[in-house]
């Protein structure tokens, strides 16, 4: 499919309407336009990618499409038709690449697609949930109300995982501080303290020695560093977008010391409030395991949901089928138990993700107040130390001169 940049004429209100749309060709989209009730005034073929700048400032962000999701279940649910509410939608959006997006929706709309299949042609912003929720609203009569669980789910993940990265913000603001302070004793001060005993003819002690060599170095070849940091860079990143770099990415996420624990708690509150959002729409119990895996962004865990997902297809229960080991935490079968008895599985799965998202926040606030006395320690003994290579031998040599 090609994307076009259209001029019509509207034949029922005469005005002038420019967007794009997608079709095999330019006689295919001026056939679309004509059915669509316009009359083609001008259609260019887009072949541009933008620059290299546009690229990273038109990013749709969580927020935008937040924003978008919620102003369109506000105008369905008021009882506007799709395709106004769509149009409507359009003005509201600020973000450039979402508004193309929107308008290649709307004109897939019109064109008779139904809306989650004219979503699912723009998948690289829409996800597997997103699509399936919309699917599920079309068929029961609620898109508006499926609409706001969307964006109530986008919301959630999106405060989730800012939490997160807040926790880890201050630790690397930590370690580029040690190293900024590495540098400078390595480039300033060290250099001095090895002209000094040059000038007295005296031996650098071992300690002190090891630093003027990696000065030296790095004084000399640091583009031989930073071309090795870069190749090794590079092929890092490459490998973790392989089978064999996800697997094991995602497996030090559940392993690594401290924030093992908070990333089982995030991917078991991903899941169980994804899988409420899913089911209390209407997807069926299979559709939702299938969605979930995917969505819950970790390899690993979405090959335990898939194992569960194939015991269900054989007849077993949810609860049996998911059982606390790959990493599934035991309150989940649990709770998934009580509510297969009591016939409100999303409603129980609701409140585990409660659980978990309450203590994620909790393990959050405490990692955040602990992990800064720790990492002043640990700042204070590596800048004491390289002090201590510097001033001691000055001390040695005060000594000897005084003696």
């Amino acid at each position: 499919m090609k994307k076009f940049a259209y001029e019509a004429r509207d034949q029922a209100s005469n005005k002038i309407t420019k967007a794009t749309l997608q079709a095999d060709s330019e006689s295919a989209a001026a056939h679309l336009l004509i059915e669509q009730g316009f009359t083609p005034l001008k259609i260019t073929e887009e072949t541009g990618q933008g620059n290299f700048f546009s690229r990273f400032t038109g990013r749709i962000t969580t927020k935008d499409k937040i924003v978008f999701t919620r102003q369109l279940a506000t105008l369905i649910g008021a009882g506007l038709p799709l395709s106004q509410s769509l149009h409507t939608a359009l003005e509201q959006t600020q973000n450039k690449k979402l508004q193309s997006i929107i308008q290649e929706i709307t004109a897939s709309v019109e064109g008779g697609k139904t809306l989650s299949d004219s979503f699912a042609k723009h998948s690289d912003v829409f996800d597997a949930v997103f699509i399936a929720l919309v699917a599920a609203g079309e068929a029961s009569g609620t898109l508006d109300e499926s609409l706001q669980r969307v964006a109530n789910q986008q919301e959630k993940d999106a405060a989730t995982m800012s939490k997160i990265k807040g926790a880890l913000t201050y630790p690397i603001i930590v370690l580029v501080v040690i190293f900024g302070v590495m540098a400078f004793m390595l480039f300033t001060v060290v250099p001095q303290v090895e002209k000094l005993y040059h000038d007295l003819k005296k031996q650098l002690p071992f300690l002190t020695q090891a630093m003027v060599s990696v000065a030296d170095f790095l004084a000399h070849f640091w583009w031989l560093v930073i071309i090795i940091l870069a190749v090794g860079g590079y092929f890092f990143v490459q490998y973790l977008r392989t089978e064999a770099g996800i697997k094991m990415s995602d497996t030090f996420k559940l392993n690594v010391p401290v924030f093992g624990k908070m990333f089982r708690k995030l991917y078991m509150a991903r899941f169980t409030r994804t899988g409420q959002t899913l089911l209390s729409t209407g997807v069926s119990m299979l559709d939702m395991l299938k969605i979930t895996s995917t969505a819950i962004n970790n390899s690993i865990i979405a090959k335990s949901i898939t194992r569960a997902a194939e015991k269900v297809k054989g007849g077993k229960a949810l609860s049996v089928a998911i059982q606390p080991e790959d990493y599934i935490l035991s309150l989940v079968p649990q709770m998934i138990k009580i509510g297969e008895q009591s016939g409100r599985i999303d409603e129980m799965m609701g409140k585990v993700a409660q659980v978990y998202e309450d203590e994620l926040d909790e393990q959050i606030r405490t990692i955040s107040t602990s992990i800064e006395p720790i990492l002043m320690v640990i700042l204070a003994v590596v800048a004491g130390s390289m002090v201590g290579a510097i001033l001691l031998p000055i001390y040695s040599l005060v000594n000897g001169i005084n003696v």
